[in-house]
Protein backbone atom coordinates (compact mmCIF):
# COMPACT_ATOMS: atom_id res chain seq x y z
CA UNK A 1 0.00 0.00 0.00
CA UNK A 2 2.87 2.41 0.59
CA UNK A 3 3.62 3.07 -3.13
CA UNK A 4 -0.10 3.78 -3.77
CA UNK A 5 -0.16 6.46 -1.07
CA UNK A 6 2.90 8.06 -2.62
CA UNK A 7 1.18 8.14 -6.04
CA UNK A 8 -1.85 9.96 -4.59
CA UNK A 9 0.45 12.46 -2.92
CA UNK A 10 2.26 13.15 -6.21
CA UNK A 11 -1.05 13.65 -8.03
CA UNK A 12 -2.31 16.15 -5.43
CA UNK A 13 0.99 18.02 -5.48
CA UNK A 14 0.96 18.22 -9.30
CA UNK A 15 -2.63 19.52 -9.26
CA UNK A 16 -1.68 22.27 -6.82
CA UNK A 17 1.28 23.26 -8.99
CA UNK A 18 -0.85 23.31 -12.15
CA UNK A 19 -3.58 25.43 -10.51
CA UNK A 20 -0.99 27.83 -9.19
CA UNK A 21 0.54 28.10 -12.64
CA UNK A 22 -2.84 28.69 -14.25
CA UNK A 23 -3.53 31.50 -11.79
CA UNK A 24 -0.30 33.20 -12.85
CA UNK A 25 -0.74 32.50 -16.57
CA UNK A 26 -4.35 33.66 -16.77
CA UNK A 27 -3.96 36.45 -14.16
CA UNK A 28 -6.90 35.26 -12.07
CA UNK A 29 -8.01 37.79 -9.38
CA UNK A 30 -7.00 37.30 -5.76
CA UNK A 31 -9.69 36.16 -3.37
CA UNK A 32 -11.37 39.12 -1.65
CA UNK A 33 -12.82 39.45 1.80
CA UNK A 34 -16.57 39.50 2.26
CA UNK A 35 -18.26 42.77 3.26
CA UNK A 36 -21.98 42.50 3.86
CA UNK A 37 -24.41 45.04 2.46
CA UNK A 38 -26.14 44.89 5.85
CA UNK A 39 -23.37 46.09 8.16
CA UNK A 40 -24.96 48.41 10.69
CA UNK A 41 -24.91 49.85 14.19
CA UNK A 42 -27.46 49.26 16.91
CA UNK A 43 -27.60 52.93 17.85
CA UNK A 44 -27.05 55.95 15.62
CA UNK A 45 -27.99 58.60 18.20
CA UNK A 46 -25.08 58.98 20.61
CA UNK A 47 -25.62 60.85 23.90
CA UNK A 48 -22.33 60.76 25.83
CA UNK A 49 -21.53 62.81 28.93
CA UNK A 50 -18.62 65.21 28.46
CA UNK A 51 -15.68 64.79 30.83
CA UNK A 52 -15.71 61.03 31.31
CA UNK A 53 -14.82 57.97 29.25
CA UNK A 54 -17.79 57.08 27.04
CA UNK A 55 -17.58 53.81 25.10
CA UNK A 56 -20.56 53.48 22.78
CA UNK A 57 -20.72 50.27 20.79
CA UNK A 58 -23.15 48.22 18.80
CA UNK A 59 -21.47 47.43 15.47
CA UNK A 60 -22.97 44.45 13.61
CA UNK A 61 -20.67 43.05 10.91
CA UNK A 62 -23.27 40.59 9.56
CA UNK A 63 -20.52 37.97 9.19
CA UNK A 64 -18.22 40.26 7.21
CA UNK A 65 -14.55 39.30 7.09
CA UNK A 66 -12.13 40.83 9.57
CA UNK A 67 -10.11 42.99 9.74
CA UNK A 68 -12.55 45.83 9.19
CA UNK A 69 -11.56 49.48 9.40
CA UNK A 70 -13.74 52.44 10.30
CA UNK A 71 -13.53 56.12 9.44
CA UNK A 72 -15.70 59.02 10.55
CA UNK A 73 -16.44 61.21 7.53
CA UNK A 74 -18.59 64.18 6.55
CA UNK A 75 -19.03 65.57 10.06
CA UNK A 76 -21.46 68.48 9.87
CA UNK A 77 -24.17 70.32 11.73
CA UNK A 78 -27.75 69.92 10.59
CA UNK A 79 -27.54 73.20 8.66
CA UNK A 80 -24.48 71.99 6.72
CA UNK A 81 -21.73 73.81 8.65
CA UNK A 82 -18.65 71.59 9.12
CA UNK A 83 -17.96 70.09 12.56
CA UNK A 84 -14.36 70.39 13.76
CA UNK A 85 -14.53 70.45 17.57
CA UNK A 86 -15.13 66.69 17.77
CA UNK A 87 -11.64 66.10 16.44
CA UNK A 88 -9.71 68.49 18.69
CA UNK A 89 -6.58 66.65 19.79
CA UNK A 90 -5.72 66.91 23.50
CA UNK A 91 -3.65 64.85 25.98
CA UNK A 92 -5.60 62.05 27.63
CA UNK A 93 -4.62 59.19 29.91
CA UNK A 94 -4.28 55.70 28.45
CA UNK A 95 -3.41 52.61 30.45
CA UNK A 96 -0.17 50.83 29.60
CA UNK A 97 -0.58 48.12 32.25
CA UNK A 98 -3.68 46.72 33.98
CA UNK A 99 -5.05 48.50 37.03
CA UNK A 100 -5.94 45.91 39.70
CA UNK A 101 -6.85 47.86 42.84
CA UNK A 102 -3.85 46.31 44.61
CA UNK A 103 -1.46 49.20 43.91
CA UNK A 104 0.31 50.46 47.04
CA UNK A 105 1.05 54.07 46.07
CA UNK A 106 0.11 56.86 43.72
CA UNK A 107 3.44 56.38 41.97
CA UNK A 108 2.59 52.75 41.25
CA UNK A 109 -0.75 53.78 39.75
CA UNK A 110 0.76 56.57 37.64
CA UNK A 111 3.45 54.19 36.33
CA UNK A 112 0.64 52.19 34.70
CA UNK A 113 -0.72 55.02 32.58
CA UNK A 114 0.56 57.80 30.38
CA UNK A 115 -0.66 60.85 28.51
CA UNK A 116 -1.21 60.54 24.76
CA UNK A 117 -2.68 63.00 22.27
CA UNK A 118 -6.02 61.82 20.90
CA UNK A 119 -8.93 63.47 19.13
CA UNK A 120 -11.58 63.79 21.82
CA UNK A 121 -13.94 61.67 19.69
CA UNK A 122 -12.83 58.74 17.57
CA UNK A 123 -13.54 55.16 16.59
CA UNK A 124 -11.77 52.05 17.81
CA UNK A 125 -10.87 49.02 15.73
CA UNK A 126 -13.80 47.17 17.35
CA UNK A 127 -16.29 49.59 15.81
CA UNK A 128 -16.93 51.32 19.17
CA UNK A 129 -17.06 55.08 19.45
CA UNK A 130 -15.12 56.70 22.29
CA UNK A 131 -15.48 60.18 23.72
CA UNK A 132 -12.34 60.63 25.82
CA UNK A 133 -12.52 62.11 29.34
CA UNK A 134 -10.23 64.95 28.26
CA UNK A 135 -13.24 66.56 26.53
CA UNK A 136 -14.64 69.60 28.37
CA UNK A 137 -17.61 71.93 27.95
CA UNK A 138 -15.19 74.52 26.60
CA UNK A 139 -13.81 72.23 23.88
CA UNK A 140 -17.10 70.55 22.96
CA UNK A 141 -20.24 72.65 23.28
CA UNK A 142 -22.95 70.65 25.06
CA UNK A 143 -26.50 70.21 23.86
CA UNK A 144 -28.75 73.29 24.37
CA UNK A 145 -29.73 74.21 27.93
CA UNK A 146 -33.43 74.20 27.04
CA UNK A 147 -33.20 70.47 26.10
CA UNK A 148 -34.23 71.08 22.47
CA UNK A 149 -32.75 69.01 19.62
CA UNK A 150 -32.90 71.39 16.69
CA UNK A 151 -31.09 70.18 13.60
CA UNK A 152 -28.76 73.20 13.47
CA UNK A 153 -27.50 72.37 16.99
CA UNK A 154 -26.94 68.68 16.29
CA UNK A 155 -23.70 67.19 14.97
CA UNK A 156 -24.16 64.61 12.21
CA UNK A 157 -21.57 62.33 10.64
CA UNK A 158 -21.22 59.22 8.51
CA UNK A 159 -19.02 56.16 9.02
CA UNK A 160 -17.06 54.47 6.25
CA UNK A 161 -16.78 50.72 6.91
CA UNK A 162 -14.10 49.00 4.84
CA UNK A 163 -12.19 45.77 4.24
CA UNK A 164 -10.47 44.34 1.16
CA UNK A 165 -13.87 43.25 -0.12
CA UNK A 166 -15.12 46.80 -0.48
CA UNK A 167 -16.59 49.60 1.59
CA UNK A 168 -19.98 50.71 2.87
CA UNK A 169 -21.11 54.11 4.06
CA UNK A 170 -23.40 54.16 7.09
CA UNK A 171 -25.05 57.56 7.11
CA UNK A 172 -26.54 60.08 9.50
CA UNK A 173 -25.21 59.34 12.95
CA UNK A 174 -26.01 62.02 15.51
CA UNK A 175 -24.03 62.99 18.59
CA UNK A 176 -25.76 65.03 21.29
CA UNK A 177 -23.34 65.40 24.22
CA UNK A 178 -24.53 66.24 27.72
CA UNK A 179 -22.57 68.85 29.65
CA UNK A 180 -20.01 67.73 32.20
CA UNK A 181 -21.33 66.04 35.32
CA UNK A 182 -18.11 65.72 37.31
CA UNK A 183 -19.56 63.33 39.87
CA UNK A 184 -22.29 60.80 40.53
CA UNK A 185 -24.89 60.76 41.97
CA UNK A 186 -25.64 64.05 40.23
CA UNK A 187 -29.37 64.44 40.85
CA UNK A 188 -28.61 67.70 42.67
CA UNK A 189 -28.15 69.65 39.44
CA UNK A 190 -29.87 69.93 36.09
CA UNK A 191 -28.19 67.86 33.36
CA UNK A 192 -28.98 70.47 30.67
CA UNK A 193 -28.18 73.74 32.47
CA UNK A 194 -25.78 72.71 35.24
CA UNK A 195 -27.86 74.74 37.71
CA UNK A 196 -29.29 73.27 40.94
CA UNK A 197 -32.05 70.76 40.26
CA UNK A 198 -35.55 71.48 41.62
CA UNK A 199 -37.06 69.54 44.49
CA UNK A 200 -38.79 66.50 42.93
CA UNK A 201 -41.80 66.99 45.20
CA UNK A 202 -42.16 70.70 44.39
CA UNK A 203 -40.54 71.20 40.96
CA UNK A 204 -41.96 74.71 40.45
CA UNK A 205 -40.87 76.13 43.79
CA UNK A 206 -37.60 77.90 42.97
CA UNK A 207 -36.69 78.21 46.65
CA UNK A 208 -36.39 74.43 46.97
CA UNK A 209 -33.83 72.16 45.35
CA UNK A 210 -32.90 68.50 45.13
CA UNK A 211 -30.03 66.94 47.07
CA UNK A 212 -27.92 63.80 46.96
CA UNK A 213 -29.35 61.47 49.57
CA UNK A 214 -27.35 58.90 51.52
CA UNK A 215 -28.57 55.52 52.64
CA UNK A 216 -29.15 55.28 56.40
CA UNK A 217 -29.25 51.97 58.28
CA UNK A 218 -30.27 51.97 61.93
CA UNK A 219 -29.15 55.60 62.40
CA UNK A 220 -31.10 56.93 65.41
CA UNK A 221 -31.66 60.62 66.08
CA UNK A 222 -30.03 61.91 69.27
CA UNK A 223 -33.13 63.94 70.19
CA UNK A 224 -36.06 62.00 68.80
CA UNK A 225 -34.75 58.43 69.32
CA UNK A 226 -36.34 57.69 65.94
CA UNK A 227 -34.76 56.27 62.80
CA UNK A 228 -33.44 59.05 60.59
CA UNK A 229 -34.45 58.94 56.92
CA UNK A 230 -33.49 60.63 53.68
CA UNK A 231 -35.95 60.49 50.79
CA UNK A 232 -38.19 62.72 48.67
CA UNK A 233 -40.51 63.36 51.61
CA UNK A 234 -38.06 63.89 54.47
CA UNK A 235 -34.39 64.71 54.39
CA UNK A 236 -32.81 64.21 57.79
CA UNK A 237 -29.45 63.84 56.03
CA UNK A 238 -28.10 65.00 52.66
CA UNK A 239 -24.77 64.78 50.85
CA UNK A 240 -22.64 67.31 49.03
CA UNK A 241 -19.91 66.28 46.58
CA UNK A 242 -17.99 69.47 45.91
CA UNK A 243 -14.54 70.96 45.27
CA UNK A 244 -12.46 71.32 48.42
CA UNK A 245 -12.10 74.99 49.32
CA UNK A 246 -8.64 74.70 50.91
CA UNK A 247 -6.18 72.19 52.28
CA UNK A 248 -5.81 70.03 49.17
CA UNK A 249 -2.74 69.07 47.19
CA UNK A 250 -4.24 68.68 43.71
CA UNK A 251 -5.16 65.02 44.15
CA UNK A 252 -7.00 64.71 47.46
CA UNK A 253 -10.35 63.47 48.74
CA UNK A 254 -11.79 64.53 52.10
CA UNK A 255 -14.64 62.91 54.03
CA UNK A 256 -16.58 65.22 56.39
CA UNK A 257 -19.67 64.72 58.58
CA UNK A 258 -21.54 67.83 59.72
CA UNK A 259 -24.08 67.97 62.53
CA UNK A 260 -27.26 70.03 62.57
CA UNK A 261 -25.24 73.05 63.74
CA UNK A 262 -23.05 72.70 60.61
CA UNK A 263 -20.04 71.86 62.79
CA UNK A 264 -17.89 68.79 62.02
CA UNK A 265 -18.47 65.58 63.95
CA UNK A 266 -15.23 63.90 65.06
CA UNK A 267 -14.53 60.94 62.72
CA UNK A 268 -13.46 58.89 65.75
CA UNK A 269 -17.13 58.63 66.71
CA UNK A 270 -17.58 56.34 63.71
CA UNK A 271 -15.77 53.60 65.56
CA UNK A 272 -16.63 50.70 63.26
CA UNK A 273 -15.44 52.37 60.05
CA UNK A 274 -12.56 50.65 58.27
CA UNK A 275 -10.99 53.86 57.05
CA UNK A 276 -7.87 52.34 55.48
CA UNK A 277 -9.86 49.87 53.34
CA UNK A 278 -12.67 52.15 52.22
CA UNK A 279 -10.98 54.34 49.57
CA UNK A 280 -8.10 53.41 47.28
CA UNK A 281 -6.09 56.29 48.68
CA UNK A 282 -2.80 56.86 50.45
CA UNK A 283 -1.25 58.99 53.22
CA UNK A 284 -4.52 59.02 55.15
CA UNK A 285 -4.89 61.94 57.57
CA UNK A 286 -7.44 61.86 60.39
CA UNK A 287 -8.20 65.02 62.36
CA UNK A 288 -11.08 65.78 64.70
CA UNK A 289 -12.88 67.36 61.71
CA UNK A 290 -12.26 65.12 58.69
CA UNK A 291 -10.44 62.21 57.09
CA UNK A 292 -8.42 62.92 53.94
CA UNK A 293 -6.62 60.77 51.37
CA UNK A 294 -4.25 61.25 48.47
CA UNK A 295 -6.02 59.69 45.49
CA UNK A 296 -5.74 59.22 41.74
CA UNK A 297 -8.65 60.38 39.60
CA UNK A 298 -11.10 59.43 38.31
CA UNK A 299 -12.66 57.44 41.14
CA UNK A 300 -12.99 54.56 40.40
CA UNK A 301 -9.99 54.60 38.09
CA UNK A 302 -11.46 51.97 35.78
CA UNK A 303 -14.82 50.26 35.72
CA UNK A 304 -13.79 46.83 36.96
CA UNK A 305 -14.74 45.16 40.26
CA UNK A 306 -12.10 45.67 42.96
CA UNK A 307 -12.21 45.73 46.75
CA UNK A 308 -12.77 49.49 46.44
CA UNK A 309 -15.46 49.34 43.74
CA UNK A 310 -17.44 46.14 44.02
CA UNK A 311 -19.84 47.04 41.21
CA UNK A 312 -17.06 48.40 39.01
CA UNK A 313 -18.59 51.78 38.17
CA UNK A 314 -18.94 53.22 41.70
CA UNK A 315 -16.76 53.50 44.78
CA UNK A 316 -18.24 53.54 48.27
CA UNK A 317 -18.04 55.70 51.37
CA UNK A 318 -19.64 53.95 54.34
CA UNK A 319 -19.32 55.21 57.89
CA UNK A 320 -20.24 52.81 60.70
CA UNK A 321 -20.48 53.04 64.45
CA UNK A 322 -21.80 50.98 67.34
CA UNK A 323 -23.29 51.68 70.75
CA UNK A 324 -24.95 49.73 73.54
CA UNK A 325 -28.70 49.44 73.20
CA UNK A 326 -31.37 48.43 75.69
CA UNK A 327 -30.49 45.19 77.48
CA UNK A 328 -26.78 45.64 76.87
CA UNK A 329 -26.79 44.44 73.25
CA UNK A 330 -24.51 46.23 70.81
CA UNK A 331 -26.24 48.12 68.02
CA UNK A 332 -24.42 48.84 64.75
CA UNK A 333 -25.46 51.69 62.45
CA UNK A 334 -24.07 52.88 59.13
CA UNK A 335 -24.68 55.41 56.40
CA UNK A 336 -23.01 56.26 53.10
CA UNK A 337 -23.21 56.59 49.33
CA UNK A 338 -21.95 54.83 46.24
CA UNK A 339 -20.21 57.48 44.18
CA UNK A 340 -17.89 58.39 41.32
CA UNK A 341 -15.77 61.50 40.70
CA UNK A 342 -14.54 62.02 37.14
CA UNK A 343 -12.65 65.31 37.33
CA UNK A 344 -9.17 65.48 38.87
CA UNK A 345 -8.49 67.95 41.66
CA UNK A 346 -9.34 68.31 45.35
CA UNK A 347 -12.80 67.13 46.39
CA UNK A 348 -14.81 66.55 49.53
CA UNK A 349 -17.80 64.37 50.31
CA UNK A 350 -19.86 66.00 53.04
CA UNK A 351 -22.63 64.23 54.98
CA UNK A 352 -24.87 66.85 56.58
CA UNK A 353 -27.38 65.85 59.26
CA UNK A 354 -29.90 68.66 58.86
CA UNK A 355 -32.50 67.97 61.54
CA UNK A 356 -30.65 66.21 64.36
CA UNK A 357 -27.37 64.47 65.00
CA UNK A 358 -26.92 60.71 65.09
CA UNK A 359 -27.14 59.20 68.55
CA UNK A 360 -23.77 57.86 69.75
CA UNK A 361 -24.53 57.52 73.49
CA UNK A 362 -25.31 54.14 75.00
CA UNK A 363 -28.80 53.48 76.35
Amino acid sequence: MKPIINKYFVVVLLAAVVLSGCKKIFDLPQEKDYLSNNVNFSNKILEPIIGRTNLIGGFNSDNSTNPITFEIVNARFGDGKPVTDLFTSVPTYVWTAPYTGLEKSLAEIEAKRKLENHPIFEMRSSGEFILWPSATNQILKPRPTDSTNFSQDTRFFDVKVKNTGGERLVRDFQIRPYRERPYEPSNDFNAFTGLPAPDPKFPFDKKLRDYIRPYLNNVIGATSNLNLVSNNDKKDAIVYIRPLASGGNGHSLRIVVLGKDSLPIDPKKFNETVWDKMIHGFNMQMTDKYVQYDVAYPIPLVEIPTSYATGGSRAKVQLSYSRLGFGGGRTVANFGIDFAIYKAGDWEIVFYFKTENPKFANE
